[in-house]
């Protein structure tokens, strides 16, 4: 939500960077201006000596927007050197270069440029002046312009992306501008980026204490007195009267000095920030001298308390529950690394529907709109920063920046990322390989603990240690300089650290689909949460060619959600539910066969959820059934197979069933009424085409996307769950196939396309706007087979 004044300056802002004269405005308003910076930038996918200079020509240029990652448009080959780690994607260098006006009217404000992430290694200039150099294409980073912009004449900003050192990542990083860029226009009075903390350090039902902490810097070159007021919004949009005084007397600020003021309100009766339904307040903070309002800054925030404890866990608002979390990494499939916020929307919806209730963010901070939509949807994070120390996992990665980089990266994120409601806890790293040097790993991180905690003292800071007892992690010190003590797999070792040392509090950060760890989790309260790993498939980390990406997840990288993820539904989901699975064994294949692939052969078995067995004689099928409802009774063509109550460790019903073509039905029930049915049907032959679209209405921007889900059916509707079928797609109308997606991990098809091959009967669209207002129709089509059409409208989104 913006405040009718940041609307109004968002539009002019559009106007300024066409160079328009906005003196009128520029005289009567004296805050700053902030502008999407997004488009019209010219791509090139080379190095390109000079390309620095203002006057390099750069006309023959490809035009994109950003975000853009230039890796996921491919080709995959096996001899990219990204290898297994990248999905076997190509890398190199990329340059971007953007045109810009200032308007002469703003000679006189400071300008600033803001990027949420480039990958990699990043030097940007201005008008060919070096602004500077970020080697971490996960932080958001920002530099000031204003010395050597040409205000009313044409500038030039300068990228150059370098992902050409490889192998650097254990999985895929994406290349290129991938995330937002924005314009930012200043007093030389003014909030630094990141420089307003709201936290909430006292919270009851009766009435929370709100506390805003505001750092302004004085970049002119006299003497001030600043004042600042605070006004807090509801989450209904209107004003809140405080008991507290919301404004700040005068300080003084000397040139080139930056001062810390603190302002305080009490909200009476507040509404809570709580699990599920992302309650947000606003508080807008105006910095004002001599009557004058110099710059102001609005955040959201959320009104919450929450704490570990040793004996019972993790606690919100004073209600007691476990973290049922899931390890998430940044790419977006078929979109790569620049990832539109509503795939992360339909994604963590489809998570929710699995009792999924918090996201680490695997191995590295977000953007920062993906930490906007968990405060929005209700979601607690683990906030993670590193997958390294100064110890390689890869010759490339990140150990060539840490002692340089490190402390500045983990201070600008706490700062960009700590007025988020949803972030809880902070992650110092994963599986660190320093650790068998026991004082190297603890001067490091006790220096991490303090630059987090200098930067937010609110929340506690964990790491996901890896085989703590090898290293000694729980003898020798390590674990207990966190304030979270959490380990990755091996259960029944952090509750064995909690029980040497009662004061511990435990986290599982990384955690396997298996029953037996669920149960470690579910019957030892001190265990406060476990994030599984992992929550979605992902691009890289793929094992051998060719695989392109790792299946570890509880959704394909088309969202949909695999028969194992119903298990777990079973276990974390409140609502009753019942599902039906087929375990059948995999037929283990030589490293010398195709398509053999190690992380398949570690899994012997597969989980199938149809009822098309390829086998048509006769045979028993291993029937699995996941439920959380009292009792569940297995139909086959309407004859009773039996039922089976709800076993006390949480494992699947199991029947053994014979073959027979037809209807499989579940029922469960509670107190012996009916709560949650399901079927399986034997599929045809291949027949036609049907669409499945997540929503009917999207706008016309680049983060608004439809999931458009295709399957081959038979004349009775059902899946045919063997179905390859190539299908093609077509637009009419106000929009466009953005992207192609299907669940084989092993495909090599380009995702810009207009075709898919199916996978297991099923594969996906995704359908952007390219027009403010009208239709959308996707129609797929596929030789032999009835074709199919869906129409999405497009309009402009309510305004806040």
């Amino acid at each position: 939500m913006k405040t009718v004044n940041q609307r109004r300056f968002l539009c002019l802002a559009l106007l300024l960077l066409c160079g328009m004269n906005l003196s009128a405005f520029a005289q009567s308003n004296r805050v700053r201006v902030t502008s999407p910076f997004d488009s019209d930038w010219r791509f090139l996918k080379s190095d390109a000596p000079g390309a620095e200079k203002a006057e390099f020509n750069d006309s023959s240029w490809r035009r994109v927007d950003v975000p853009h990652d230039w890796s996921i448009e491919g080709p995959v080959d096996e001899k990219n050197p990204t290898g297994q780690g990248g999905g076997f994607m190509p890398s190199g260098v990329g340059w971007y270069r953007k045109h810009f006006t200032v308007a002469n009217d703003f000679r006189d404000r400071l300008v600033f440029i803001e990027f949420d992430g480039v990958m990699a290694n990043s030097d940007v200039w201005i008008n060919g002046f070096h602004l500077g150099n970020r080697p971490y294409g996960y932080v958001s980073f920002g530099y000031e312009l204003t010395p050597h912009v040409n205000f009313g004449k044409d500038n030039v900003i300068a990228v150059r992306a370098d992902t050409s050192k490889q192998p650097a990542s254990r999985w895929y990083t994406g290349a290129g501008i991938y995330r937002h860029v924005r314009l930012v226009i200043k007093d030389a009075v003014h909030i630094p980026e990141w420089g307003m903390f709201v936290t909430t350090p006292k919270v009851s039902d009766n009435e929370a204490l709100v506390k805003a902490t505001v750092e302004v810097v004085n970049q002119s070159t006299t003497a001030k007195f600043v004042s600042l007021e605070l006004e807090l919004t509801a989450p209904d949009g209107k004003l809140i009267e405080s008991r507290n005084a919301v404004k700040r007397p005068p300080a003084k600020i000397d040139p080139n000095q930056t001062i810390t003021l603190e302002l305080e309100a009490q909200i009476a009766k507040p509404q809570l920030w709580k699990i599920e339904s992302g309650t947000l307040h606003r508080a807008l903070v105006r910095v004002r001298a001599n009557g004058k309002t110099l710059d102001d800054e609005t955040t959201s925030f959320g009104i919450r308390e929450f704490h570990f404890d040793p004996a019972t866990g993790f606690w919100l608002n004073g209600k007691n529950f476990k973290i049922k979390g899931a390890c998430l990494h940044h790419d977006g499939g078929a979109f790569g690394a620049a990832v539109p916020l509503a795939v992360w929307e339909h994604r963590l919806n489809e998570l929710r529907k699995l009792g999924v209730n918090a996201i680490r963010t695997a191995h590295n901070p977000p953007a920062p709109e993906f930490l906007d939509l968990t405060d929005r949807l209700g979601f607690i994070v683990m906030d993670e920063l590193f997958d390294q120390w100064t110890v390689a996992k890869n010759p490339f990665d990140y150990h060539l920046n840490f002692n340089d980089w490190s402390r500045i990266d983990v201070r600008d994120t706490v700062r960009r990322d700590r007025n988020h409601p949803s972030v809880i806890i902070y992650s110092a790293g994963n599986e660190i390989h320093d650790t068998p040097n026991a004082e190297l790993a603890k001067t490091i991180l006790r220096g991490l603990v303090e630059e987090f905690h200098r930067n937010d003292s609110t929340r506690p800071v964990t790491q996901a240690l890896f085989r703590p007892n090898v290293s000694h992690d729980y003898d020798n010190g390590l674990a207990d300089l966190l304030d979270v003590v959490g380990q990755n797999y091996r259960e029944q070792e952090i509750l064995a650290a909690y029980r040497q040392k009662p004061t511990r509090k435990i986290l599982g950060t990384e955690n396997t689909h298996e029953l037996v760890q669920w149960l470690a989790m579910r019957d030892h309260p001190e265990y406060a949460g476990q994030f599984i790993w992992s929550a979605v498939d992902y691009l890289g980390e793929a094992g051998r060619y060719p695989r392109i990406a790792n299946n570890s997840g509880l959704l394909f990288k088309t969202a949909a959600p695999k028969p194992i993820a119903f298990q777990r539904q079973s276990w974390w989901a409140e609502q009753p539910m019942v599902y039906i699975a087929r375990r059948v064994a995999r037929t283990p294949l030589a490293p010398t066969d195709p398509g053999y692939n190690p992380i398949d052969e570690r899994r012997p078995q597969v989980l199938y959820s149809d009822w098309t067995s390829k086998n048509r004689q006769p045979h028993e099928e291993n029937v699995e059934v996941y439920s959380n409802c009292e009792e569940v009774e297995l139909f086959l063509n309407g004859q009773s197979l039996g039922k089976q109550p709800r076993p006390k460790d949480d494992s699947p019903r199991n029947w053994k069933v014979g073959f027979l073509p037809g209807k499989l039905k579940a029922v469960a029930t509670n107190g012996g009424k009916v709560a949650a049915t399901f079927e399986l049907q034997t599929a045809g032959q291949p027949a036609q085409l049907a669409l499945m679209v997540d929503k009917n209405t999207i706008a016309n921007n680049w983060d608004d996307v439809a999931f458009v889900n295709v399957s081959v059916v038979d004349q009775n509707g059902i899946v045919v769950p063997d179905a390859i079928n190539l299908i093609t797609f077509k637009t009419e109308g106000a929009g466009f196939v953005a992207a192609v997606d299907s669940s084989d991990s092993n495909s090599h098809e380009p995702y810009q396309a207009n075709q898919r091959q199916a996978h297991q009967g099923i594969c996906l669209a995704l359908v952007k706007a390219n027009a403010d207002r009208g239709k959308i129709t996707l129609t797929a089509s596929s030789p032999n087979l009835k074709s199919a059409s869906v129409e999405i409208t497009v309009a402009r989104p309510a305004r806040p």
